[in-house]
């Protein structure tokens, strides 16, 4: 088995918790440090496997009767993940290998009230990949899985999470499957529903005033234990204010945004997505983008799939950003192209994110791809998701905003109407 040995340097840092024997190391991009296990480097920098698998063998041939692993989900392709080597290890549900379709399906010629964009009467002509039918109902589960199985190699006994909803009850629920404490930080006007999911699987969920950079804040404050602040009421549920706190013991960082175990599991949407596709990748994949976890994920795993030789290219990358919090089309385009009508895309709440954390990379990804990033206001986000639904596509609306992207980039001729393009669906309807 090869490895992808783009991260490389001297060894440094202290490991927490694991030590030296943690089962894979991590490397600074930046830097060059290497470490056994830790949230992120000495010199700020999010960290990344030092040493990511590429399989020696040849993609499955379906013509000589080769196939995956019937029945493993995304963990049939542990062959190119970081974490999970020992099957007894992994937490999972039965997550993955989720359903490939085409968008328009089978429901004949449009009449034109649907404002056609492909040929033949297309709504989108392309293939909606229908991430909402994980088990907590969103993408997230993907990193979820991956992440929770790193911290049972670790020996993790409590994890902490900071989000805005789907990566908490994500964490949570996968925590509960692992038999590990954990605890989310969420914003305080966080959608009940997604609050009630976290509760429902155990941990302990900490509503925190202020912005979403608030929220991570008081949740990396709590990393060393005894946070200031009401360590819970009756009901599990903590409050924190002004200085952190919330649930205080020493815990292990689940972050869908830092930990590099999550982008492992995001990466398998790719190699799902080739598979189902007998080998091709597609021209482009459209997806929302925030923190950049699925964007990323997909970029890592088709880079892998070519360097691999189970594909012959990797496709270009197209990020769906939240108008007026848009910190990729800024720098890719300018102010105005972030901000296009003066408001803030509230429907798209999941994708607020001023500050990306792997920003970098973001850009190197769209680069390298010959990709985009473009802010979807709240109007287009919410036609979409009309359209969604009215086409049996029971989404939440965040996710509208990347048919939404792919939309828009038809318009400007970015994309050609015949161009081959995967759109995944990220989070369910049912999530309200």
């Amino acid at each position: 088995m090869r490895t992808d040995d783009d991260q490389t340097g001297p060894d440094a840092g202290e490991a927490s918790p694991g030590g030296d024997d943690a089962p894979e190391r991590l490397a600074c991009p930046e830097c060059g440090r290497t470490v056994a296990d830790r949230w992120r480097c000495e010199c700020g920098a999010p960290l990344n496997f030092a040493d990511p698998p590429i399989p020696d063998r040849p993609a499955p041939d379906a013509e000589a009767g080769e196939s995956l692993p019937a029945g493993d989900g995304l963990w049939a392709f542990a062959a190119f993940l970081a974490v999970g080597d020992d099957p007894a290890d992994r937490v999972t549900l039965g997550e993955g290998m989720t359903p490939l379709v085409d968008a328009d399906g089978p429901r004949g010629e449009s009449d034109g009230s649907r404002g056609d964009t492909g040929p033949d009467g297309a709504e989108w002509n392309a293939e909606f990949k229908l991430e909402y039918v994980f088990p907590t109902g969103s993408f997230k589960d993907r990193g979820a899985t991956t992440t929770l199985t790193r911290a049972r190699e670790l020996g993790v006994d409590r994890v902490v999470e900071d989000s805005s909803g789907n990566a908490g009850a994500a964490i949570a629920t996968y925590a509960a499957r692992a038999g590990i404490d954990a605890a989310v930080y969420v914003p305080a006007d966080v959608k009940e529903s997604k609050l009630r999911a976290i509760r429902r699987a155990g941990a302990d969920p900490v509503r925190v005033e202020g912005g979403r950079s608030d929220v991570t804040d008081a949740c990396v404050a709590a990393l060393g234990g005894g946070g200031k602040g009401d360590a819970g009421s009756e009901d599990g549920e903590g409050d924190a204010g002004e200085g952190g706190g919330g649930p205080g013991a020493a815990a292990w960082y689940a972050s869908h945004a830092w930990n590099p175990a999550f982008f492992e599991g995001t990466a398998t949407v790719a190699y799902e997505i080739a598979a189902q596709r007998g080998w091709e990748a597609p021209d482009a994949v459209v997806t929302p983008l925030g923190h950049g976890t699925l964007f990323l994920g997909a970029y890592r795993g088709f880079r892998r799939l070519e360097r691999a030789g189970w594909i012959d290219s990797v496709p270009r990358l197209f990020g769906a950003q939240a108008a007026g919090v848009a910190p990729i089309v800024r720098e890719l385009h300018g102010p105005e192209a972030a901000h296009p009508d003066g408001r803030v895309n509230a429907a798209a709440d999941g994708i607020q994110i001023a500050e990306p954390v792997r920003k970098g990379e973001i850009l190197d990804a769209v680069a390298e791809t010959g990709g985009d990033a473009l802010a979807v206001t709240e109007s287009a986000a919410e036609r979409e998701l009309d359209r969604l639904h009215r086409a049996g596509f029971y989404t939440e609306p965040t996710c509208a905003v990347a048919p939404a992207a792919l939309r828009a980039l038809r318009e400007r001729g970015t994309l050609a109407a015949d161009d081959d393009v995967v759109v995944p669906l990220t989070g369910s309807g049912l999530k309200g």
